[in-house]
């Protein structure tokens, strides 16, 4: 007992030294999100990173992508890559916030390899770090809607035969073949 009294005592005394470390976090926002959402998101983001001591190294947007799955029944989202430094408190509080986001769809961290000693002396590039302004998404890029997503709005096909011609392609046998002087056998 007078141990681990002794270890709490020595515990208490020495201070400890907090490792910050690399992550990565990748979200993806709805596709038919508008610049403001996106923009109050990024400044929430780089309001919290900034709050418990972090740093934001990197951003990359990487646009609108097809999802691998639909998600909410949409088929695209827009992709953004964060690279930060920070303590492990930052990713909980970060997942927290954009786990309470409705523009966010889903969001992954992952911890990378670097261990930073001093945060201090973390050099950031401003240009590498800024958030770019999501523009609307073009007519082409719109969700198909429920309707098309099932085949009800569909125009119906024209009617081919085996060998895949239309009946306007069919030609008329009398403009094909030569006329014949001759009568048919069998009539003279």
């Amino acid at each position: 007992m007078a141990e681990v009294a002794q270890s709490a005592q020595y515990a208490a005394v020495t201070p400890q030294k907090r490792l910050a470390r690399e992550y990565e976090l990748v979200y993806i926002l709805t596709p038919q999100v508008d610049a403001d959402d996106a923009e109050k998101i990024s400044t929430r983001l780089q309001e919290v990173v900034v709050r418990l001591g972090g740093k934001i190294t990197k951003v990359d947007q990487w646009g609108r992508r097809k999802l691998a799955y639909p998600i909410n029944k949409a088929t695209r989202g827009v992709f953004v890559c964060v690279r930060m430094v920070g303590y492990n408190d930052l990713v909980a509080e970060i997942e927290r916030n954009l786990r309470n986001a409705d523009a966010v769809v889903r969001f992954q961290t992952v911890r990378l390899d670097t261990i930073v000693e001093a945060l201090d002396k973390v050099t950031v590039d401003p240009e590498q770090v800024k958030f770019a302004r999501i523009e609307a998404p073009s007519p082409d890029e719109q969700e198909p809607t429920v309707e098309e997503r099932l085949g009800l709005n569909v125009k119906p096909r024209e009617r081919q035969d085996d060998y895949g011609m239309d009946d306007d392609d069919i030609p008329n046998l009398d403009e094909v073949l030569p006329p014949t002087d001759s009568p048919p056998e069998g009539e003279a």
